[in-house]
Formats: structure tokens, sequence, C-alpha cells
């Protein structure tokens, strides 16, 4: 067994929450919660049950063409679905008019924005009177998807983000030193990483037998299938190391989907089925937690992340992982062994041979840093000190 801790200094300050007090947080800026496909998603999905759980009233606002279901709300967390149009150009902006409008009408004590794009209605909600909190998930704006225009109202949204809201918190120390350079943005600042759940280990042979795999014979991607995951690269690379008949019965899985669908995933899903990739879908539960269990390896070849809750997950399962050496998973902290350059192929593709040639191995990793419950007392006890003021 190889075996390897990550050292972390991490100290919280925990006020003592007043249960009896109800204070009312609305959120908005995700999609919604729950089972709705994402890292923001799933950052709300499992923090906010838990702030409720606190003494706190949460109502997490959706977007409607996101919701498979008819729920009022979910453990705990209350649940309000307001319209928008499901073009990914507009969609963010005009939701977030709309559920600003929606928490002053709830009469929310505190208002909380997530990621830059809707960060740019952080001045109305101060127009408005409200006290901000706005999350900072990464620079969106250097995502592949986006076109000139797109970029330059998300750059405007952090902007707005961090010279009004009363509060920031950041996910990663890549970004604090971010908004530290670009704004000079250092009070009322908090460095809140995502977290991770403690995993929940299982077998699901009949899944299994399903989608044709066996246990430690596969390599997975899971993530959404958008441009800047460089997912084709990650298939390109299987199929090179698989052509070299260097490697046998080891199979490529890739768990995820898109939430529009356009010419990217079109093609990303046939030059899958060309070469033998197996596809998932969507998929939660039972199911992602069998195929987390019994990886030979996770690999995540992103060219932009903000702290990514996947790799933070597979992690948590004691796997394997490769990962590009982009800024935000260098500041995981994994040997430079599990990095391969940013868009190099060919140094993915002998990544995954040697990974491939490999028995099955459980690395011991120290997720401490990853608490969601420490993580859900620190946010509380900002929501207490910005209430106070």
């Amino acid at each position: 067994m190889h075996r390897f801790c990550l050292s972390f200094d991490t100290k919280i300050n925990i006020i003592p929450l007043n249960y009896k007090t109800i204070m009312k947080i609305v959120v908005t800026g995700t999609r919604g919660i729950p089972n709705i496909m994402g890292g923001v998603e799933t950052h709300c999905e499992e923090l906010f049950p838990r702030i409720a759980k606190r003494g706190f009233d949460v109502t997490v606002i959706r977007r409607t063409d996101y919701v498979k279901d008819d729920l009022k709300e979910w453990n705990g967390v209350n649940l309000v679905n307001i319209d928008s149009p499901k073009k990914k150009s507009f969609e963010a902006i005009i939701h977030t008019f709309r559920a600003i409008n929606e928490a002053k009408r709830l009469k929310a004590d505190i208002l909380h924005i997530h990621a830059i794009g809707p960060a740019l209605l952080v001045p109305y909600a101060k127009i408005l009177g409200m006290k901000v909190v706005f999350t900072h998930h990464g620079p969106d704006y250097d995502r592949d998807k986006w076109g000139f225009a797109a970029k330059t109202m998300l750059k405007l949204g952090e902007r707005m983000g961090c010279m009004f809201a009363d509060e920031v918190i950041v996910i990663s120390d890549v970004i604090r030193n971010l908004i530290k350079r670009k704004y000079n943005r250092t009070s009322h600042v908090h460095l809140i990483y995502n977290g991770v759940s403690q995993p929940e280990i299982c077998d699901y042979p009949e899944y299994f037998n399903e989608l044709g795999i066996e246990k430690g014979k596969y390599i997975l991607g899971m993530c959404r299938f958008v441009p800047e995951k460089n997912l084709h690269h990650l298939v390109e690379a299987f199929t090179k190391v698989k052509s070299r008949n260097e490697v046998e019965d080891i199979k490529l899985v890739l768990a995820g989907d898109t939430d529009f669908e356009d010419d990217y995933s079109r093609n990303l899903k046939e030059m899958a089925s060309k070469n033998g990739v197996v596809l998932t879908g969507f998929i939660k539960g039972k199911k992602l937690h069998s195929l987390l269990t019994n990886c030979l390896c996770y690999c995540l070849p992103s060219s932009h992340e903000g702290l990514p809750i996947a790799l933070l997950e597979a992690m948590s399962y004691g796997v394997k992982v490769i990962v590009s050496d982009i800024p935000a998973n260098k500041e995981v902290g994994l040997p430079e062994s599990d990095y391969f350059p940013v868009g190099n192929v060919d140094a993915l593709t002998e990544k995954l041979k040697t990974v491939m040639n490999q028995p099955l191995q459980h690395i011991d990793y120290d997720m401490k840093k990853y608490d969601w419950e420490k993580i859900a007392d620190h946010v509380a006890d900002m929501y207490l000190g910005l209430s106070e003021k």
C-alpha cells in the first residue's frame, strides 16, 4: 500500500450559535439543490442543510428549468423556484435579478450570492438595503465556453462582488491572492475551502454488469461535459495507450453530462463511443459511490477549476489521482508525480500508461481541511458577525 499524508494547518474560530435566534438566509447563484449537476450546486447541497441545522432559516432559490422535482423543502432548507431563460448567456443574470427581488420580499437578513456571474447584481442588492455575502468559486471568465462579451460581463461581476459585498468567501488561496491583486480586497475576506463528505464505500455488481466493467479495471473521469474539463484529452490519451496493446482489460468511464447540449458535448460523446468509452450520464448516490470505491484511478485534466469538489471526493475514497497542473489543482498539494502539464496529451498518456500497469492502490490522504461540519461552522460564524453590524 502506497501511503502519504498532506499536512495542513487549519484554524477555525467557532462562535457558539444561539439556536433560538432565527436569521433568514436567502441563497442564489446556484442552479438549485438537490441532485443538480455542478460544483456550485454540490457545494450548496452539502453546506446549506448544515447551516439550517445550526438554527438558520435558509431558502435556496432554484432555476426552474433545472428542477426535476416538486419539493418545497429539503433537509431543512426551503426551496423556491423562479423561471429564467435556459440560455447560458442570459440565465444567471436574469435569474439573479428575480431572486434578489424575491429575497427582498422574504425580508432576508442576509443574501448569499454564489459565483461571479450572479455577483454582477451585488450593487443592486445593496441599493435595496440588503446585507450581502459573495462566494467566489473561481474566475469563470477563464472558461473556454465564453465569448468576449460574456467574459467581459463575468469580469465585471467579479469586480462588483469584490468591491461591494459585505463579506467575501474564497474557496482557495489562489482566489484570495487574485482578489487581493486585482481589487486590493483584503478585509472581510474569508478563506473557506470546499468540503467533502465521508465516503460511502460500496459495491454495486448489478450496475457494473450493466456498464460492462470490472472492479479495479477502469479509469474514472467525473465532471460536466464542457470544454475546460478537457475530457477529449482524456479520451485521446486513453485511446493512445490502448492502441499500443500495452495494457489489457482496462476501460475508461466518463460519469457526467452537460447542461446545454452543444457541439462540444456531442463531439465528445461521439468520440467516446467510437473508442469504447463507457458513458454513464449524470449519476449520484450508490452508482457514483460504487464507481469511486472501485476505480483504478481518477483523472481530471481541466484547464480551469476553482477548488474541484470532484477531485476532493475522489481523494476521500483513497483512489490514485492524475490531474492537470493548474493552480487550483496544485493547491490541493498532491505529489508532483500526480500532476501533468495541462493540455499535454502525450504527458497524460504516459501517466495513464504507468497507472494502468500498476495494481489497484489505496492512498490515505489527509482530508481534515475539507470537513463540511467545520466549514458550516465557519460560514455560520460569519453570518452572525455580519448580522451584528
